[in-house]
């Protein structure tokens, strides 16, 4: 499949209207393309011996720790008869397996409550999903559907996802001559080829302007290059759509619009992911590996203000997991229960989940709609401030 992928690339772009791509049409045929995007097709390799480690392939602890707050969420509520949790990009549904099973051992009544959506544009991973969760679908508690098929003010509860927002297309653009500019990509007779040329849609002029940015003036300067994710705005608008009252939870990585688009990240933040290797070349190993940008925060909660979904808190991952009951974990491990060897094992996975260098310095985004003040306040769990023994069992960043 990998040696035809780039004719068929080639033929896709030449037939195209104007036999050329945007950026963000590029990068959307090679992760979801049917036959040979690297999700779609299966080539996808998540895990420790994939192309890239998430949070939830390091074992069950992570999908443990966030269902309890997804059950205190509940509880906010006032504990009603259903409780919806959207997840958004499933990945090989194991999140899923672990929050349905947690909360089962949890509170009878919060499980029984609780019906588990699913968003996948993958068929691949929607297929595998469906493999490992098949004995919860037989239950009546999970159900995989489409944003069409979601009705408006359809769902309470909480959208949730977990690396989703970096994965989808982005438009490339950057300062040409001092003009700003998108990258197309066009078919050459055996290759791809770059330009640069006049914006796609005004919608990237009104983008910048939202956050009071010129790009075409100091301290910017020629060739700076940058992404946007316009594709980010489409999915919270229909979050907000089918979400009558809740929460959206958003853990991914990221930084602020002044510091995503800082003078000095001159190249963007796009990364590709092939074999645990990092590079930012993608234009390579086309469908076979992932292809990333991080994610503007600050965009996510200014459209999610535009749509209703009010900002309510923002933390970083570990301290939001410590909060949850990791450092639990980790002081457990001295209780005389476990040999050296699960001790040494246990405690790696954990420090992952939290290295300030990796996972611990994930964004965590929790926005609100239709929530009172009792439902708001005090502060749910995850986003209280740690203890001073939890920061004492946070690692320190080398």
């Amino acid at each position: 499949m990998a040696q035809n992928i780039l004719p068929a690339l080639l033929d896709h772009i030449r037939q195209s209207p104007q036999q050329r791509l945007t950026f963000a049409e590029f990068m959307e045929w090679v992760l979801y393309q049917p036959n040979y995007g690297y999700y779609s097709s299966g080539q996808v390799d998540i895990g420790i011996r994939g192309d890239f480690v998430t949070a939830i392939a390091l074992g069950g602890d992570f999908g443990e720790l966030l269902a309890e707050q997804f059950l205190e969420m509940w509880q906010r509520l006032g504990a009603p008869d259903r409780f919806d949790l959207l997840e958004l990009g499933a990945g090989t549904g194991a999140f899923a397996q672990t929050v349905l099973a947690q909360a089962q051992k949890l509170q009878p009544e919060f499980f029984a409550a609780l019906q588990y959506h699913i968003i996948e544009e993958s068929a691949a991973l929607r297929r595998r999903q469906t493999e490992l969760l098949g004995p919860w679908r037989e239950m009546g508690k999970i159900q995989w559907q489409t944003w069409p098929e979601l009705a408006n003010d359809s769902l309470v509860g909480c959208c949730f996802s977990n690396e989703f927002f970096d994965a989808l297309p982005v438009h490339r653009v950057g300062i040409k001559q001092g003009v700003l500019q998108e990258q197309y990509i066009e078919a050459g007779s055996t290759d791809l080829i770059s330009v640069w040329d006049d914006l796609s849609t005004e919608k990237l002029v009104d983008y910048f302007a939202s956050f009071g940015l010129q790009l075409t003036s100091p301290p910017y300067g020629e060739n700076y290059e940058t992404e946007v994710n316009l594709a980010a705005q489409q999915a919270l608008e229909e979050i907000a759509r089918v979400l009558a009252q809740g929460w959206v939870l958003t853990v991914d990585y990221g930084h602020p619009a002044g510091k995503y688009y800082h003078p000095q990240r001159s190249g963007g933040t796009l990364q590709c992911y092939f074999q645990q290797r990092h590079h930012d070349n993608p234009f390579v190993n086309l469908g076979q590996q992932d292809v990333t940008a991080h994610v503007n925060f600050t965009a996510l909660e200014w459209w999610g203000e535009c749509y209703g979904l009010n900002r309510l808190d923002f933390s970083q991952q570990a301290p939001f997991l410590m909060n949850l009951g990791l450092g639990d974990r980790l002081a457990d491990l001295s209780s005389g229960q476990y040999d050296l060897n699960e001790i040494f094992s246990r405690r790696a996975i954990l420090h992952q989940l939290i290295d300030p260098n990796g996972l611990g310095k994930f964004g965590v985004l929790l926005q609100g709609k239709e929530l009172n003040t009792s439902m708001k306040e005090p502060t749910l769990r995850g986003f209280k401030p740690p203890t001073a023994l939890e920061m004492g069992n946070l690692p320190i960043a080398g």
